[in-house]
């Protein structure tokens, strides 16, 4: 069974909803298995650190996981058109896999979420798309032939997924977001199995 990482940062919920709907298309692929895992918040205080074991959710994603899995889905919320800060960080630590090219020909898509319809979620999926280019990674997005791309009025894009919050229930899903979510999961999935089937000792 071949593995995509969902990899995540949630604060408050939704991104960690959006995160399982993906899963959910990841694993609608024959073959394919979703491996979830999110990351540490981050703290000013530069001695603060996390249990090594969360006290909910997934486990904390450490760098194997990227070296183990055929794809990734990385998701975040929106802060100010930008990836939040602790998913930036893991990623700041990735120099050695970045060297060693463990993430290079692999597919790759991204996530978000925000509280209002114009909260940056362009921005924000194209900041967490940057690292995975520099990585060589192959970016994967969802086509307008898809029709819940025409028919949202909330979260999903040409970029990744997404979702609106609208400041209420943060985890509520409409269906739109999550046909979208489930779809990206695929799509890098079905991606995934073609690449390593090609490739059977990378």
């Amino acid at each position: 069974m071949k593995e995509v990482l969902i990899l995540y940062y949630s604060r408050y919920g939704a991104t960690a909803a959006l995160a399982r709907e993906v899963s959910r298309g990841v694993e609608s692929v024959a073959g394919m298995s979703a491996r979830l895992r999110t990351v540490p918040a981050v703290s000013a205080v530069s001695e603060a650190t996390e249990d090594a074991i969360p006290d909910q959710g997934p486990p904390y994603a450490t760098l194997d996981d990227l070296a183990e899995c055929t794809g990734l889905v990385m998701g975040s919320p929106a802060r100010f058109g930008n990836m939040a800060a602790p998913l930036k960080y893991f990623l700041d630590g990735t120099g050695a896999q970045w060297l060693q090219g463990k993430l290079a020909d692999k597919p790759a898509g991204v996530f978000t979420s925000s509280s209002t319809l114009h909260g940056g979620q362009e921005s924000a999926l194209l900041s967490m798309a940057l690292p995975l280019i520099h990585h060589g990674m192959y970016f994967v997005g969802l086509p307008y032939s898809l029709p819940e791309l025409n028919t949202t009025r909330s979260g999903g894009g040409p970029y990744g997924a997404g979702h609106v919050s609208w400041n209420q229930d943060n985890d509520k899903l409409t269906a739109d977001e999550i046909t979208l979510a489930r779809a990206l999961g695929s799509r890098v999935a079905t991606l995934a199995k073609i690449i390593s089937a090609a490739n059977p000792d990378r």
